[in-house]
């Protein structure tokens, strides 16, 4: 006599937990703490209902994935990592698991297009590297009809989501609070890409350095070459650029950088060179980060709210995948805001 095989629902129904947990025990992730109590528990009552997962099963007969792919340009960026802690929890309440690819070159880009398009996933958030994926990478995903989103300033809602952080008001207002406090002479640690467009005479990409650039030119002061240097992409970049530039011969009186987190090194950097911060030189971080107001002294940053939420971009995501159509394509978007502390 053929009986039904217990689903995990009826395991979650027997533990007294949610479907999403019984998933993480019976799946052995440990990206999210269990309580060894309720581990103990829903093993337990999979024992008893004779439950074995059968994932390929049912992916088979739903033809779908359960998963979601974070395709980012990067790892240890603050508007990534919480968009990752987003997508995990509402995924969770959806049932939904939580994959990533590194997308850090043109070619990198390609291998990760190829495989999206195998339907290696239910959805995909475009989280970064959208310069190397290119205009027809982005056309090849909206052609395999892959519920996405992307994090863009520029990408037109058209084929899919999009979730905004329109930065150039805050830098603006940065450059702004600089210039107001006596500040003539103001350096930009950028990114390594930014950094290179803008030596290279093209035009740059970046709505951060855009904002700079605009803001300078409206209160008259040049933007110096020697004084747009990379130095955004790391600590140990953002130490040795800043001392660099403190050391020219006519150094700068404030640095504005594209990351939080470099400014930081930017603080350190005056700091062992017997400078004083803000006396001698003023320092602003692009992004919202902890450390930012624990450094000494507190860091000004341009960024989005202190404790953002991206659950709202997230459920815009899995309304899609959950719920599939065409078209009504909506975005999402937080303005970054610039907030003056210590360091200025």
């Amino acid at each position: 006599m053929r009986t039904t095989r217990p689903t995990s629902r009826d395991v979650a129904a027997a533990a007294d937990v949610s479907v999403a947990t019984v998933s993480y025990v019976m799946n052995g992730r440990t990206d999210r703490r269990i309580p060894d109590i309720t581990r103990d528990r829903v093993l337990e009552a999979a024992h008893k209902l004779g439950y074995v997962p059968d994932r390929s099963a049912r992916m088979l007969r739903r033809r779908s994935t359960e998963q979601v792919c974070l395709v980012i340009g990067g790892f240890g960026v603050p508007v990534l990592d919480q968009m990752a802690a987003s997508l995990h929890e509402v995924g969770d309440r959806h049932g939904f698991g939580l994959i990533t690819m590194v997308v850090n070159s043109p070619s990198s880009a390609r291998r990760g297009i190829d495989r999206l398009r195998e339907r290696v996933a239910d959805g995909v958030v475009l989280a970064g590297g959208l310069h190397h994926v290119g205009a027809a990478g982005l056309d090849d995903l909206v052609s395999a009809d892959i519920p996405m989103m992307v994090l863009s300033n520029s990408a037109p809602a058209d084929g899919f989501d999009v979730y905004r952080e329109p930065e150039t008001d805050a830098v603006r207002d940065a450059v702004d609070h600089l210039v107001r406090t006596g500040r003539r002479s103001i350096a930009y640690l950028g990114h390594e890409r930014e950094v290179a467009e803008f030596h290279a005479g093209r035009p740059v990409d970046s709505d951060r350095f855009a904002g700079f650039v605009d803001a300078l030119e409206s209160h008259g002061l040049p933007v110096r070459p020697d004084l747009v240097v990379p130095g955004a992409d790391g600590r140990a970049e953002g130490y040795r650029a800043a001392a660099a530039v403190l050391g020219l011969p006519e150094p700068p009186d404030a640095i504005i950088s594209a990351s939080s987190r470099a400014a930081v090194s930017a603080i350190w950097a005056a700091r062992d060179l017997g400078l004083t911060v803000p006396s001698d030189v003023a320092v602003v971080g692009a992004g919202t980060i902890p450390e930012a107001q624990v450094t000494r002294p507190t860091l000004s940053t341009m960024g989005p709210d202190d404790g953002a939420d991206f659950s709202d971009a997230a459920e815009m995501l899995f309304d899609r995948i959950l719920h599939p159509r065409h078209g009504d394509w909506r975005e999402i978007s937080r303005p970054w805001t610039f907030t003056a502390r210590g360091s200025t």
